[in-house]
């Protein structure tokens, strides 16, 4: 990040960490100052280090991005992540996204006020090809107030809508996969936390963070599989 010309290092580590023992499958050190570009590489480390076919994923509302899900689905990767809510129309009391139904069969919107929005025209917006939606009753629609301070209420729709609304079906038929997240990747940050104390990384530049946080990753595993197999035990499964 930077502010006012001054620079403040920082390193974004990435966990991926399975539900049953914590073990961590996968992990990276990052410079990038947020997750959004993070989720379909780690998940493709977990896929390969676990060696499946098939991987459910599940990350917070930092990670969400259209485009890192949709390279997740191509890969066999099924993704739990709820939606982050960007429009400020909520906050000003108007309808959201939300409030619309989707009729795929016809390709239109149903608004609260049981018009509807019809498909108008394609672009593109940051590299992405998106719909543009909009009914023709918005100027004498009794619910006009709660819903558009414009002549019509506008609504985009991306060319691969229909996966991040697969999501958000998956997240609220399993909310409890949420609560499994907390109690999974948490617990190994918390003991990274833990042994560090108030000191944070003891190296600097990538290279050499990443190789302290490997070290942290492997001291981490090592000790969990001991609490696992004991100690006579992990000798014998690494020495077989």
């Amino acid at each position: 990040m930077k502010s006012r010309g001054a620079g403040i290092v920082g390193y974004n580590v990435q966990l991926a960490v399975e539900p049953k023992h914590h073990l961590i499958v996968a992990h990276e050190v990052t410079n990038a100052s947020n997750d959004r570009s993070q989720l379909e590489h780690i998940s493709m480390q977990a896929k390969e280090a676990i060696g499946t076919e098939e991987l459910s994923v599940v990350a917070d509302r930092g990670y969400y991005s259209g485009e890192e899900i949709k390279a997740c689905d191509d890969a066999n990767i099924k993704v739990y992540l709820p939606k982050c809510q960007t429009s400020g129309n909520q906050s000003k009391g108007l309808f959201g996204k939300r409030d619309f139904i989707y009729h795929p069969e016809a390709d239109e919107y149903e608004c609260p006020g049981g018009e509807r929005a019809i498909y108008r025209f394609t672009g593109q917006e940051k590299g992405k090809t998106i719909k543009r939606y909009w009914s023709s009753a918005c100027p004498q629609c009794a619910l006009k107030l709660q819903c558009t301070t414009g002549v019509n209420r506008r609504i985009s729709r991306w060319e691969h809508e229909e996966v991040l609304d697969a999501v958000e079906d998956r997240i609220n038929q399993e909310p409890e996969r949420m609560a499994a997240r907390r109690n999974t990747v948490e617990h190994p940050f918390a003991t990274f936390k833990s042994w560090m104390g108030y000191t944070h990384f003891q190296t600097r530049t990538l290279e050499h963070v990443s190789t302290e946080m490997s070290l942290h990753v492997l001291a981490y595993n090592l000790k969990r599989m001991m609490n696992i197999f004991g100690v006579s035990g992990l000798i014998q499964a690494i020495q077989a």
